[in-house]
């Protein structure tokens, strides 16, 4: 008796001092003791001029403790910053790369070897530790139609064949980020949660693969859209306000909208027999700008809700203290060339600026203290075009619109920071912004003289005139104007081939 009373004290020793001993980040990495919090992370080609990975690994991830982050795809640049650092990555298959790994097993091999094994078997410099490959991104999107549906379990089971292949199939696991528009419930009550009835079949198969590798379900949830789509849900529903009004589903009260759809999810795994797949949040976010109630203060309000809520563990009303595994909020940076198909705001997601600037503070793994914002950024020099006022500006809209055709003016969109500036402020901001896509050149500011650089920041209250960071991008942006250009002239659009033809 006495000899186990022994070995049980001192096995909790040794337990405690692996607690005390061990990094925190390595409890941290794997959300033992804390929330498994981590970000989406974009790079480019959604961003005309990133900060550089040099300083957003150090600058922002490690300052703020950051513990995992997931990329769209597999940049090299990017993976080589994160080399060493500890911090759990997962990375993306675009769409467009599906229908070749589907159809080619050795395309998945060749990807797996130069994405994969060359970084987390590397030695020179510290190996990346990638967890996860995420493979398309919400590639059941009801707008995709048939476009990738076909093709993803098939490039899944070939990039999982290849990691076996390569001894990884138990440290690295494959994912398939889903939009939230996979599974729906016709009265709006979780318990009523299905899939949409033209998955069924594909979603039959992409689950038993999932669960046959121990694969969690990646759902991405945009709180922001449906709020926009549902006139009947209320702000501070969304917002996790303690005030909002719950709704009742049977004995179950729902006193959020997150809950709400993780619930819904779960309904409809049950549905099919996974009731007890792991989730995983693939995004989740507020954006700052763009639209109405797009500012970084709701913005703050509703991240540091969901933050303080998953932190709680709680849970929902359908699983009770089991919050979703991790839970990646979107994004890390402002992109602004992301599509806006959706919403102008789709260009303001990033908690910080495009220039690593903290917009509002939440809790990423730094606690209590305030986020830390990149230091060190290369920004090109200290000059901005607006329009000159000296000139005949009454038919000035017009370039205003070919400013914008390629430049980001999405805050100029009701209820966005520059909205309210008037003419002709809003003209030099579209001049300025394209001045600055194009790298401050000096015919960018043109505008058939209608432009003027200036050194005085034209910036008003909110409204900020930006100046382009310093980078080797000038060239990429050329080519997708290129290819812009000629997708356009295919529809028949003669516009985008005298912007081309002027660029050129």
């Amino acid at each position: 008796m006495r000899s186990n009373r022994r070995s049980i004290l001192f096995m909790r020793l040794l337990l405690l001092l692996l607690v005390a001993w061990s990094p925190a980040s390595w409890w941290r990495g794997r959300g033992w003791g804390a929330t498994a919090v981590g970000v989406n992370w974009g790079t480019s080609p959604s961003s005309s001029h990133p900060l550089p990975p040099s300083v957003v690994v150090p600058g922002l991830l490690q300052a703020n403790r950051v513990a995992r982050v997931k990329l769209p795809d597999a940049d090299p640049s990017v993976l080589a910053s994160l080399a060493g650092s500890g911090i759990a990555v997962a990375i993306g298959v675009p769409n467009e790369m599906l229908r070749s790994l589907s159809s080619s097993k050795s395309a998945a091999v060749s990807w797996v070897h130069d994405n994969v094994t060359r970084y987390v078997s590397s030695t020179n410099g510290g190996s990346v530790r990638i967890e996860f490959i995420a493979v398309g991104d919400e590639a059941f999107l009801l707008g995709y139609g048939q476009t990738f549906q076909p093709h993803v379990v098939g490039a899944a089971t070939n990039i999982q064949r290849a990691l076996t292949a390569a001894n990884l199939a138990n440290t690295v696991k494959v994912i398939v980020p889903c939009s939230s528009d996979v599974y729906q419930s016709e009265s709006n009550l979780p318990s009523k949660g299905h899939f949409r009835p033209d998955l069924n079949k594909t979603m039959i198969e992409l689950l038993s693969f999932l669960d046959k590798h121990g694969s969690p379900f990646v759902v991405d949830i945009n709180p922001f859209l449906t709020f926009q789509q549902k006139k009947n849900l209320s702000l501070d529903f969304v917002l996790f306000q303690t005030n909002s009004h719950p709704l009742s589903d049977g004995p179950n009260k729902y006193r959020n909208h997150f809950d709400m759809s993780i619930d819904t999810l779960v309904s409809a795994l049950s549905k099919v027999g996974y009731a007890e797949m792991d989730i995983i949040v693939g995004k989740i976010g507020w954006p700052t700008d763009g639209a109405m109630n797009a500012t970084p203060a709701v913005a703050q309000i509703f991240m540091q809700g969901l933050v303080g809520h998953l932190q709680s563990k709680a849970g929902t009303p359908l699983r009770p203290k089991r919050p979703p595994r991790e839970t990646y909020l979107f994004s890390l940076l402002d992109e602004d060339q992301r599509s806006i198909k959706t919403g102008n705001y789709e260009r303001h997601w990033g908690i910080f600026t495009f220039d690593g600037q903290a917009k509002y503070n939440v809790d990423l793994g730094q606690g209590s203290k305030a986020l830390a914002s990149a230091h060190d950024v290369d920004y090109l020099a200290q000059k901005w075009c607006v329009v000159n006022n000296n000139k005949d500006i009454s038919n000035v809209s017009g370039s205003a619109s070919e400013a914008c055709s390629t430049a980001d003016c999405s805050a100029l969109s009701p209820g966005g920071s520059c909205s309210g500036i008037g003419w002709p402020g809003n003209v030099s901001y579209a001049f300025n912004n394209y001045f600055q896509l194009h790298d401050q050149s000096a015919d960018s500011c043109d505008f058939g003289g209608l432009g003027l650089i200036t050194t005085v920041d034209p910036s008003v209250g909110d409204c900020r005139y930006t100046i382009a960071l310093r980078t080797s991008f000038s060239t990429s942006i050329h080519q997708r104007l290129v290819a812009r250009w000629s997708m356009t002239i295919r529809g028949g659009t003669f516009f985008a081939f005298l912007l081309l033809f002027i660029w050129c």
